[in-house]
């Protein structure tokens, strides 16, 4: 099995097209499909399921897909190992990042590490944690900033605190919980409408955990994947949204009310990682970066009871 196959197979799987493979990999089709031949003869299995118009993995296929990503994101780890060595780090950085994770200015970490590093090139993806932790351990990232999940500190992950807070309500000012002026439960929030991330985003499975510990049931009425539509929601009284403690200086409009009676209601904000040893020279910069200060994102007041 040569490096170059998995390279192939890898491409054809997330194209889902021979042609558009091919044209990204800058080899002829006939070449892409004689090494998707060669690699299916070899381990005596058909790895695509072959149509006019795409192709699909098959069973095989699906099971080989993590296993090659893993290996291919070694080799080029042990590639800019050797680099770092040599005194230069090159190669890629592939970071993931949630919208407005608290503990870490990406942007600003960013661009120190690029200051510092000119020759790496970064990639940046934003998603939510879940699916972040599923990069991270399939190695198609070198670290992701997260929230703390289920996932973590296994064989294939490792997750390095970074900063922890408590949970706010966010609402307009003429809502009635911004008129009591006190810190409420989810018992007081049971029959609002809510507006919330979609449910792989950290702040929404933090207000999950937290309302089902409290034993509380809430339907969220108002799903969005970005943190100014939520903003833009609450502030036009909408709903309410329950948010980590620091979105409270995005909007100066809305009044922030604490949350009390569950531990479950803490969001906690991680740097997932693969193992020590597969941890690429890139990610090992760009942590000790951030363990020397990184420049701290701007804030805007709010009004809060």
């Amino acid at each position: 099995m040569e490096l170059r196959h998995l390279q192939h197979f890898v491409a054809v799987a997330e194209d889902q097209h021979f042609t558009r493979a091919a044209e990204r990999l800058l080899v002829s089709q006939s070449g892409l499909s004689a090494s998707i031949r060669a690699l299916e003869r070899e381990l005596q299995t058909p790895l695509f399921v072959r149509t006019t118009r795409r192709v699909t993995l098959t069973p095989a296929g699906r099971a080989l897909l993590g296993e090659a990503e893993r290996i291919l994101a070694q080799v080029r780890s042990a590639h800019e190992a050797v680099a770092a060595v040599q005194g230069v780090l090159r190669g890629m950085l592939a970071l993931g990042s949630e919208q407005c994770i608290a503990g870490v200015h990406v942007a600003g970490l960013l661009a120190a590490f690029r200051r510092r590093h000119p020759d790496v090139e970064i990639c940046l993806r934003q998603a939510g944690s879940g699916a972040l932790a599923e990069e991270v351990a399939a190695g198609r990232l070198d670290l992701a900033f997260a929230v703390r999940t289920a996932r973590e500190d296994t064989d294939q992950l490792r997750a390095v605190p970074l900063t922890s807070e408590p949970m706010t309500v966010l609402c307009h000012p003429s809502h009635r919980l911004a008129s009591a002026g006190i810190a409420v439960t989810p018992q007081d929030l049971g029959g609002e409408v809510f507006v919330d991330f979609h449910p792989d985003w950290g702040p929404r499975r933090t207000t999950d955990a937290a309302f089902a510990a409290a034993g509380v049931r809430r339907s969220v009425a108002l799903e969005v994947n970005d943190v100014h539509s939520l903003l833009d929601l609450v502030d036009e009284n909408l709903g309410i949204a329950v948010v980590p403690r620091h979105f409270r200086h995005k909007r100066a409009s809305l009044t922030a009310l604490p949350v009390k009676g569950t531990e479950d209601a803490v969001y906690e904000t991680v740097a997932l990682l693969p193992p020590e040893p597969a941890t690429s020279p890139a990610a090992r910069a760009l942590m000790g970066l951030l363990e020397t200060g990184s420049p701290a994102p701007p804030q805007e007041g709010v009004h809060s009871s």
